[in-house]
């Protein structure tokens, strides 16, 4: 009910707030509007509305899919060379001065993510320990990050703001063009999505169970890496690297139905990653008005007090339950 309630008026501040301020009475007749109203609620505040929206929701789902794929919640995209390896990919061509297409980033940040999730995945033994990869593929965001690092070494000054801004994740500036660019992934992913539930959710008894019931376990996990992949390449491509959604979103539908199996977490999951970046994107345009803060620095300071308490809350049930 909560969730029902802050949807909607996340959306309405969201297309209401800001300069010009529409009163909410006036939406309707903003919506395709000529005028400065009309222009600025629809080529500029409903096209984040919607970003915001898709991008938390594949943010939360592909935390779902990689913490139940790896039986870990601290399984997230930030630590498992996913985002890095899509980040690097997207400002590689800025720093180094690179003119392509912008139908290109989404398919090089897939490739930057499936670079980092592949190294990952080999060094910790091609997922036959969990642990092993979440502990190897903080290793390769170590290693992915000091190259971006090495990247922002060598550009100027315009570059070098430019890659800063994008790192940390921002929704300033998109436009329906952004929307739309991630509509193919999305058509690709959401089937995806529902085929790999049910598996998740065997793949969640262990290893040995799930082989009792037909799975094979890792050609299993490795299929939902590499869906995680596609889910979040995409939205680094548009947005950056919004951080802790992946991680906050999956714990936050688990608290909601504890009951449930990896199959009911994952429309909560994605709704509760939407609602998050909707949010947070919020004080990201409105705190510092008229200066724009980046979406992906409030929800960390969203996402790391929430993901304390939660964590905190599960040891102590475990212990109760023991």
């Amino acid at each position: 009910m909560a969730l029902a309630v802050l949807l909607p008026a996340a959306a309405l501040a969201t297309l209401t707030l800001g300069t010009p301020f529409v009163p909410p009475g006036r939406l309707p007749a903003a919506l395709g509007g000529d005028d400065l109203a009309g222009v600025v609620v629809t080529e500029l505040r409903l096209p984040r509305l919607v970003l915001a929206l898709v991008a938390g929701a594949c943010l939360g789902a592909a935390g779902l899919v990689l913490q139940e794929a790896l039986r870990n919640p601290l399984a997230v995209p930030e630590l498992l060379g996913v985002s890095s390896g899509a980040a690097l990919g997207v400002a590689a061509p800025l720093v180094l001065a690179l003119s392509l297409p912008a139908a290109v980033e989404p398919l090089l940040a897939l490739a930057g993510a499936v670079l980092g999730g592949a190294l990952t995945l080999l060094a910790g033994g091609l997922g036959r320990s969990p642990s092993a990869v979440l502990l190897t593929g903080a290793a390769v965001t170590a290693a992915l990050q000091s190259a971006l690092l090495v990247l922002m070494v060598l550009a100027d000054q315009l570059d070098l703001q430019l890659v800063y801004r994008y790192l940390l994740g921002s929704l300033s500036a998109r436009t329906w063009d952004d929307v739309t660019g991630l509509t193919p992934w999305l058509v690709v992913c959401l089937p995806a999505l529902l085929l790999c539930a049910p598996v998740l959710s065997v793949l969640r008894l262990g290893d040995d169970d799930a082989r009792a019931l037909g799975v094979r376990v890792r050609r299993a996990r490795l299929a939902a890496l590499a869906l995680a992949a596609l889910l979040i390449a995409p939205v680094v491509a548009v947005c950056g690297p919004v951080a802790w959604v992946g991680f906050l979103a999956p714990h936050l539908a688990r608290r909601l139905r504890p009951d449930a199996t990896a199959v009911g977490w994952l429309p909560w999951s994605a709704a509760l990653g939407a609602a998050t970046v909707l949010l947070a994107d919020l004080p990201a345009r409105l705190a510092l008005a008229p200066v724009e803060t980046p979406v992906g620095a409030w929800t960390a300071l969203l996402g790391v007090p929430a993901g304390a308490l939660l964590l905190g809350g599960r040891r102590r049930s475990e212990g109760a339950a023991r």
